[in-house]
């Protein structure tokens, strides 16, 4: 269990790298841009992963929605988008100053009929 004062995000990169530590990675592409791009890919089919648990077919009879597979494929998609955090070398920190800086341009954007 994390301490009540360390920051989640931090936590969150720290699990990552221990995780990339321990991984087999020798398909793993050598340089930067080509593991964004792998980690993109795989943000993709994660993401159609987690499309495929509502039911968005409407010519399909519904099933009941699946919330605790969205979350684990949601999961999932957070792993990769941590991974290409650290690829690029962001922080916690920097992340959040891209948010906040992004968040305003897109409100401007909404205050100008975007």
């Amino acid at each position: 269990m994390s301490e009540k004062n360390e920051d989640r995000l931090d936590e969150i990169f720290k699990l990552q790298k221990g995780l990339s530590e321990v991984m087999k990675l020798d398909r793993y592409p050598k340089d930067t841009e080509g593991r964004v791009s792998a980690l993109c890919t795989a943000i993709m089919h994660e993401a159609v992963e987690l499309q495929r648990t509502t039911n968005w077919k409407w010519w399909k009879t519904p099933t009941e929605f699946n919330q605790n597979e969205a979350r684990e494929e949601l999961i999932d998609i957070w792993h990769f988008v941590v991974q290409a955090s650290l690829e690029l070398k962001l922080t916690p920190d920097d992340i959040l100053d891209e948010y906040k800086r992004k968040n305003q341009i897109n409100h401007e954007r909404q205050k100008n009929g975007y």
